[in-house]
């Protein structure tokens, strides 16, 4: 037995020692197989080597990018405080085990601090540490940290040390590798099922705005990303926040709806220059938006990833990070599955605006349709198609002028979104010249636009500026193959109208132009059948002039000739005397018809008088008693009361003839720049305008008038004619049509 206060001296083969050493290792093993944290596992090995090695100090410690190292397992001889307490962050330099480790990749040592330098050699001193061996930990090929072990002794650490650590490092680098592969799994799991959330709103054709909040959300949780923003490229070289996120919920630096104009150094510039991922890791460097909003919300670094749609850029979605090492080196693959759900998201979107636009273009396009093919006055048919063309492009103003003889555009049709007057009034002529729609399209007979209004816009540029109009677009419109006028739609926003305004336009112009057409068919029309008219009433005035001036005169000479033969006759010639008393007897009555013919054509009292005589004379000699209603003063135009005579006195015969009526009633009137005829009957009915020529005569001569003649004669029921003739447009026309329609110089379109 040893003396009291003797040292024990313990002697340790190397058999027991290689057992002992297994048997650590087997323990650290069983942890690593059991799928124990990285933490618990750190602290473990930092023990088990401490013990097996018999040092001080233990220290395991993970590389960062920006030249430090953090310890993540400690363990001291003592059980006391260690140097580097896990958690504690060093800068690496100087010459020291875990510079060394860092800068070779290799197993270091450092036999005396004494010439030890840098902060970690520093702290070691202050421990009293002499001597120090560390070995680097590496996983899937990269160096990851370093394992330490330091004593106190002034003899240095045993040449063994670096082998023996190595086999506990190994453990270490599978329990740090399989952590990885467990969180990459878990981290897979989480991308794939946002990527599912994602894709599933897309599926059910959720909104644009649901899927940019869905988006941001999704990648910000799933990247751990600080700031996530979602934004889309403008026309005018600025973004437009459309999805925001923020890891702690506090409002994003840039609301949504905010916009910024592109430049500097940022993600959103950077992706938009290059159309590729681009990533800033020390926004220290970034500058314009990028600093403002690196420093209102802690920002290190950022990754942007580009948004296509159809083949072109829409946007970028930005995640940052608030730590100082950059975004891991995949976040850029990782942000562009969530981007193509986006593209695909809008895209779909946009179809279905399309399809939806199309639909409404359509509808729109049927109701002017309908228009046209009702024969609507050309008024009506402007009024409309202004009014579908700016809903349906959604466009501030929509104009339709005919262009002049003069050199002029002339408003006749036009259209506001608010509702408020139209920059100019309905009948204003302005000027061509410039560089303005309406001479693009007069000078070149094709549709043009104008993107960016300016000084040159020509004799109207007070009144395009005045309006905020910023550009237009103007489609011509074409009749039977002349330029007759054109159709505009201007915008008050910055960027130019869609590229496809021109050929939308284009399809109302057509209809716009048959309208026309169809107005100048039936202004044609009924300028013919004025004439007709007209023709025929100058030929039956001039047949009862002849009757009256020729015929009759003859009959009445003839007359006069035999009463005087017949004085000459002796009176024994009883029989000649008779004969030519028939013969005289024989002309009055043929001198009578032809007074009643020549009445008839064009009856003396109509001529003299007027409507009023004419129609007492008329009721005065009608076989059905007439009570008569004339509330009619002074004259009227030829052709109106002729025709208003002819109708009455049709509707009259008609009932005495074919009726048997015992009564009929004629009511006149005058009002409002139009005539009103009733004639009714007290008869059997059954009038039908499509038998017998009088009634279609009749129609006819009203309608060439411009009036309307209608017909009510239900069998048993009596017959009712009422006509409606306009006092101020005797012929010509369709009331509201121009009268001459012709462009300057009945230019040819294309």
């Amino acid at each position: 037995m040893a003396a009291a206060g003797a040292e024990v001296l313990t002697i340790v083969r190397p058999s027991e020692r290689i057992a002992e050493e297994q048997a650590a290792l087997r323990r650290v093993a069983t942890l690593v197989a059991g799928g124990a944290p990285p933490e618990a596992v750190f602290a473990v090995v930092a023990e088990e080597v401490g013990r097996l090695l018999e040092v001080d100090f233990t220290i395991l410690s993970r590389y960062e990018p920006n030249d430090a190292q953090v310890s993540v397992g400690v363990w001291s001889r003592t059980g006391a405080d260690v140097p580097f307490p896990v958690g504690t962050r060093v800068r690496l330099g100087g010459r020291n085990v875990v510079s060394l480790v860092v800068h070779t990749g290799r197993p270091a040592r450092v036999d005396d601090y004494a010439d030890a330098s840098g902060a970690v050699a520093y702290a070691a001193r202050g421990w009293r540490m002499r001597s120090a061996v560390g070995v680097p930990i590496g996983v899937e090929g990269r160096l990851w940290g370093v394992m330490a072990v330091a004593s106190g002794q002034e003899q240095p650490m045993p040449p063994d040390t670096e082998a023996r650590l190595a086999g506990f490092t190994e453990l270490i680098a599978t329990a740090i590798a399989n952590a990885q592969a467990r969180v990459e799994l878990r981290g897979f799991a989480e991308e794939q099922a946002a990527l599912r959330r994602v894709a599933t709103l897309v599926a059910r054709a959720a909104t644009p705005e649901e899927v940019f909040a869905a988006v941001t959300d999704e990648v910000g949780r799933v990247l751990s990303s600080e700031v996530t923003l979602l934004s889309r490229y403008d026309a005018d070289g600025a973004a437009t926040i459309v999805g925001a996120w923020t890891r702690t919920g506090a409002a994003s630096p840039i609301a949504i709806g905010g916009r910024f104009r592109l430049g500097g150094r940022d993600m959103h510039t950077l992706v938009f220059r290059t159309r590729r991922p681009a990533r800033i890791d020390d926004y220290a460097h970034a500058s314009r938006v990028g600093v403002d909003m690196a420093r209102s919300m802690g920002v290190h670094s950022g990754v942007g990833v580009p948004i296509s749609v159809d083949g072109r850029l829409w946007g970028v979605i930005g995640v940052t990070s608030a730590h100082e090492q950059p975004l891991p080196a995949d976040t850029e693959a990782r942000l562009g599955g969530f981007t193509e759900l986006v593209g695909t998201a809008i895209a779909n979107a946009q179809a279905r605006v399309e399809l939806r636009g199309f639909a409404e273009e359509q509808a729109a396009l049927r109701r002017v349709a309908t228009l046209v093919a009702g024969a609507a006055p050309a008024e009506e048919v402007f009024a409309a198609v202004t009014e579908e063309v700016g809903r349906v492009l959604s466009v501030e103003f929509t104009g339709l002028s005919r262009y002049g003889r003069d050199g002029t555009a002339t408003v006749l049709g036009a259209w506001t979104r608010t509702g408020a007057a139209f920059p100019v009034p309905m009948g204003f002529q302005m000027g061509l010249g410039g560089r303005n729609v309406h001479t693009l399209v007069f000078e070149t007979c094709q549709p043009a636009r104008v993107d960016h209004y300016g000084q040159d816009a020509g004799p109207a540029p007070m009144i395009v500026l005045a309006a905020g109009v910023r550009s237009s677009v103007g489609a011509p419109i074409s009749v039977k193959g002349r330029l007759w006028g054109v159709m505009s739609v201007a915008s008050t926003y910055e960027r130019p109208l869609s590229a496809d305004t021109e050929a939308r336009l284009a399809a109302f112009t057509e209809l716009v132009a048959t309208a026309i057409a169809n107005a100048e068919a039936q202004a044609a029309l009924a300028a013919s059948r004025v004439r007709i008219v007209a023709a025929v009433d100058a030929a039956r005035r001039r047949i009862e002039r002849d009757l009256r001036d020729g015929v009759q005169q003859r009959l009445v000479s003839l007359a006069m000739q035999i009463r005087a033969a017949q004085a000459t006759v002796p009176p024994a010639a009883e029989e000649l005397t008779a004969h030519l008393d028939g013969l005289a007897a024989e002309i009055g009555d043929v001198l009578d018809e032809v007074r009643e013919i020549a009445r008839g054509l064009n009856p003396p009292a109509l001529a003299d008088g007027g409507l009023r005589p004419a129609l007492r004379t008329l009721a005065r000699r009608s076989a059905v008693p007439v009570r008569l209603d004339v509330g009619v003063a002074g004259r009227l135009p030829d052709q109106i009361e002729l025709a208003a005579y002819y109708v009455i006195a049709e509707a009259l015969t008609n009932a005495a003839k074919h009726a048997d009526a015992s009564e009929a009633q004629v009511q006149v009137e005058s009002g409002e720049g139009l005539l009103r005829v009733f004639v009714r009957d007290d008869g059997r009915g059954g009038a039908d305008r499509t038998r017998g020529s009088g009634l279609v005569g009749l129609t006819d001569r009203v309608e060439a008038l411009g009036g309307r003649f209608a017909l009510h004669s239900p069998v048993g029921g009596g017959t009712a004619v009422q006509v409606v003739l306009p006092l101020t447009a005797a012929g010509g026309p369709h009331a509201g049509e121009p009268a001459e329609s012709a462009p300057p110089g009945g230019r040819p379109a294309p």
